[in-house]
């Protein structure tokens, strides 16, 4: 009679397939030194789901093999970039906290353009932890809205994040169906292009949108900038939830060196700036504008 054929339920096979305590208590004062997400113990199930995405691209079996090949030796800082790809969050929507965009359109924008900001130049919007480009892409929505209304005027948006794989959705600018919902109807036949096969449930960002959107690689907590510019508004909300308060400090110092006086800081409305030290003063709900 042949022998059954080992399983991942046997319990061999379930401790081959996680990882040793020891190597994620390593692997996650790792990932909050480089980029600021604490990975308490509760994370540990969760982390290993995410990180078996990388085993069949590396030809491994389990993530034993993974540890042992990867996170225990020098070559965990080469599959560094692929690992944080497979770990971070990439929750988003297009018009995600509307009351943002509403703040945005109802009174930053038009005292921007009273100063003369968007005529003389761009008005210029960052926004940080991008994911795969809703919250860049509702931005350039918005904007373009009061370009139609407002003749000469001018802006630039860029995206940043440190997930790769999200940089590369974001400049495709393609999204499922499921996103289309808070977006409303006028914006849809103005700004977004439906697939033309029945069975492609897919729409894409119109062109001209597209072009006004940038995309760069960026970690937050060690930001390289892709050259001297600074921004008028920038957009980093529902990422400071994840740093500890050393982390978060540290994080908004970089960005607050970025945006200009009298600039405006969104973060997201489950965050607080409470007992950090920022040369800020609140605007709105969530919202701070530079000193």
């Amino acid at each position: 009679m042949p022998r059954p054929r080992e399983t991942l339920s046997s319990s061999a096979s379930l401790s081959d397939d996680t990882l040793p305590p020891k190597v994620f208590r390593s692997l996650a004062e790792l990932i909050e030194e480089e980029i600021g997400i604490r990975l308490p113990e509760s994370k540990k199930t969760l982390v290993e789901s995410r990180l078996r995405r990388r085993l069949r691209p590396l030809g491994l079996q389990n993530l034993k093999e993974y540890a042992s090949q990867y996170l225990e030796t020098d070559l965990l800082y080469v599959e560094f970039p692929d690992l944080i790809n497979a770990l971070t969050t990439n929750k988003t929507d297009f018009f995600r906290e509307k009351s943002h965009f509403d703040l945005l359109s109802e009174k930053v924008i038009p005292s921007f353009l009273h100063e003369g900001m968007g005529r003389l130049r761009p008005l210029r919007i960052w926004s940080v932890a991008c994911s795969i480009g809703a919250e860049p892409y509702t931005l350039a929505m918005v904007l373009a809205e009061h370009a139609r209304l407002t003749p000469g005027f001018q802006y630039t948006i860029r995206g940043f994040d440190i997930d790769s794989e999200a940089l590369f959705k974001a400049r495709r600018a393609i999204y499922d169906l499921n996103y289309l919902d808070p977006i409303p109807e006028t914006l849809r036949s103005r700004y977004l292009l439906r697939a033309r096969a029945a069975n492609n449930h897919t729409f894409r960002i119109a062109p001209e949108l597209r072009r006004k959107v940038q995309f760069f690689p960026l970690n937050v907590l060690t930001p390289e900038w892709p050259d001297e510019e600074t921004a008028d508004i920038i957009f980093c909300r529902n990422v400071l939830i994840y740093f500890n308060r050393p982390k978060q400090q540290r994080a908004l110092e970089g960005l607050c060196a970025r945006l200009r006086s009298g600039g405006v800081l969104f973060v997201g409305h489950s965050e607080s700036l409470q007992g950090l030290t920022l040369p800020v003063r609140p605007f709105a709900s969530a919202a701070y504008q530079r000193l």
